[in-house]
């Protein structure tokens, strides 16, 4: 199953490690704000997540100045990388993190999704359309590589109200730990 280009966001509801933002359970149709929402599956252990932990949330807050919500979801098996457990998620949350930080154990989510990567980004419109998914930008290792940087054009070009090119991009990081 996947989430195509204008398809409608699905409505879940997940434990999250930073009950400071949004509280113990979190529903994603709550976090959909007027102009859309960022869904990120990310985790604590991949190095392509962990060299963009300060971009990703100078994003969250972007989008938050934009009126759009933002949510993180760790979906590995943490039986397999006990750092992605809900306890250490909790403590990478105690670190600063401006968003829900969601454990999706079953992960029903990131195969409802079609999530592949971490991180990976999903962002969808006002009427929770999903319009953009795939990279934040070219280089998430790297912040003095980046040459080009999607994600925050697709949220330009949907606050501008603008055509949002490319809509799918591929995105760069580690593989989505999948239960056995």
């Amino acid at each position: 199953m996947s989430i195509e280009i204008s398809g409608k966001m699905p409505d879940f509801e997940l434990g999250n490690a930073n009950p400071k933002v949004g509280g113990k359970i979190v529903n994603f149709t709550d976090r959909l704000e007027p102009n859309g929402l960022i869904i990120l599956f990310e985790c604590n252990h991949c190095p392509y997540v962990v060299a963009s932990v300060e971009r990703i949330n100078e994003m969250a807050n972007i989008a938050s100045s934009k009126k759009i919500g933002f949510i993180g979801i760790n979906s590995n098996d943490a039986s397999v990388y006990d750092s992605d457990s809900f306890e250490n998620m909790q403590k990478r949350a105690e670190k600063g993190m401006p968003y829900p930080y969601l454990f999706d154990e079953t992960q029903i989510v990131a195969e409802t999704f079609d999530a592949k990567r971490t991180p990976e980004f999903f962002l969808f419109d006002g009427d929770g359309r999903l319009v953009y998914k795939g990279r934040m930008d070219d280089s998430p290792r790297d912040p003095n590589q980046v040459s080009s940087t999607e994600l925050l054009d697709a949220v330009n070009s949907l606050i501008e109200g603008k055509n949002i090119e490319p809509k799918v991009t591929d995105s760069i990081g580690c593989s989505v730990k999948w239960k056995q």
